[in-house]
């Protein structure tokens, strides 16, 4: 009998799976073998779905038939009006794609799309593997710990010379691994470049509801005509599992969104249909949404800065965040000379200390950085967010409700402050 072939395609020869979900699947080892892990890897909201949403998708159970590819026309009409009423924006619903999640959107987007993607490092763990599965070249733009990794706005004219050709890039706000954002001016700045050099723009703003101070600012406020604004119901919403993305952009890109919908016809033909008219609520105001969002941002806007304030007073170089729900944190000053990778970093903390958080590698830093970065997620976000009601959210509120966090951030202090 004659066996089959071992023969992968040559991109996959050496690719590993996403290091997030990866950190997971680990975490699941450990904690079978009885071990208690503090699981600061993975990014997954900690906060339930609120209850309204829930309650649509119980009410639409029944809905059973294939969609539109493009997405249930109510769906697609809710997110416009979101971007109309949230961001000032002339966003129409003809311009709306509804994919299974943000990041099935990013792959059809870098799939239509023949450019060499732009990033800058470090940036989220998926951009670049996805380019390589298309045979993209990826262009890496240094950033400075010292501007909080934000992307320059000379940097990016200095790597993409006028003239140079298509590119697309990919700017993140709120931003994973950093939590840091980009303020109006910042944006106009970048906006600039990009509209010089007739550069593509995929505003990834799946954190944009996560703002801490609700102050979320869009790069397609200064350049509409080239930026396409990519979000979903898996961080605000706490909804990740449900996959549901979305991707909206001006009349001149029209034939671009046309082109990912041909992608999508041949793919995933369209998102599930009860998950679709759930979210039609998810996309329309309701003082309950309101309430919902600004008790979970209080709860980050504290957490993240006790948990930056702890790493900062051990030594470590690490920015205050300013919306989602993680921390990029440099322990060089902390450790000294003594040499060590983020990656082997990363195994000590999950091997001594049972931290599972990922290394600065993973998102485009120098593998020899030891920057780990850290998900504030391992708490029942379900009675943090009850809990806020009554306030306030101090320190012994965060000891109270978000204990799993705060003893990971206290075991990496003690660690360090001990030696490492």
């Amino acid at each position: 009998m004659t066996s089959v072939p071992h023969k992968l395609h040559p991109t996959l020869q050496d690719m590993r799976p996403s290091a997030t979900l990866a950190i997971q699947e680990r975490c699941r080892v450990l904690e079978a073998e009885g071990r208690s892990v503090c699981r600061l890897g993975l990014g997954q909201s900690p906060f339930p779905v609120p209850e309204r949403v829930v309650a649509a998708l119980i009410a639409h159970a029944h809905e059973k038939d294939y969609l539109p590819v493009r997405g249930l026309p109510a769906l697609r009409q809710a997110v416009a009006a979101h971007h109309r009423r949230t961001q000032g924006l002339q966003i129409e619903a003809e311009d709306v794609l509804i994919g299974p999640g943000s990041k099935e959107l990013l792959f059809g987007l870098q799939l239509a799309y023949d450019a060499e993607l732009i990033l800058p490092a470090p940036s989220w763990v998926s951009y670049a593997p996805q380019a390589r599965l298309l045979g993209r070249r990826v262009r890496w733009i240094p950033t400075d710990p010292e501007q909080g990794w934000r992307l320059q706005p000379e940097a990016l004219a200095a790597a993409w010379p006028v003239g140079r050709g298509p590119g697309l890039l990919v700017l993140n706000s709120p931003n994973n691994p950093v939590g840091h954002s980009y303020d109006a001016e910042h944006l106009a700045a970048i906006a600039a470049v990009a509209r010089e050099r007739g550069l593509l723009v995929l505003s990834d703003e799946i954190y944009g509801a996560l703002h801490h101070q609700g102050g979320h600012a869009t790069i397609a406020a200064a350049y509409p005509e080239g930026t396409l604004i990519s979000s979903g119901l898996s961080k605000w919403c706490g909804a990740g599992g449900w996959r549901l993305g979305t991707l909206a952009g001006p009349p001149q890109l029209r034939w671009l969104l046309d082109a990912m919908a041909v992608v999508a016809s041949e793919t995933y033909t369209s998102v599930s249909a009860p998950i679709q008219h759930a979210a039609v609520v998810a996309y329309t105001d309701h003082p309950d949404l309101r309430s919902y969002l600004h008790r979970s941002r209080l709860v980050l806007r504290a957490l993240g800065g006790w948990a930056a304030g702890r790493l900062r007073g051990a030594g470590c170089r690490c920015p205050e965040p300013e919306g989602a729900f993680y921390l990029l944190c440099d322990l060089s000053p902390a450790l000294g000379s003594a040499p060590i990778s983020g990656a082997r970093l990363c195994t000590s903390l999950l091997d001594e200390l049972q931290i599972a958080v990922l290394p600065g590698s993973d998102f485009g830093l120098p593998p020899s950085d030891p920057v780990i970065r850290i998900a504030l997620v391992d708490f029942d976000g379900a009675a943090a967010l009850a809990a806020a009601h009554d306030g306030p959210i101090d320190e012994a509120f965060l000891r109270r409700h978000c204990g799993r966090v705060v003893e990971g951030i206290e075991r990496l202090v003690g660690w360090l402050r001990a030696g490492g």
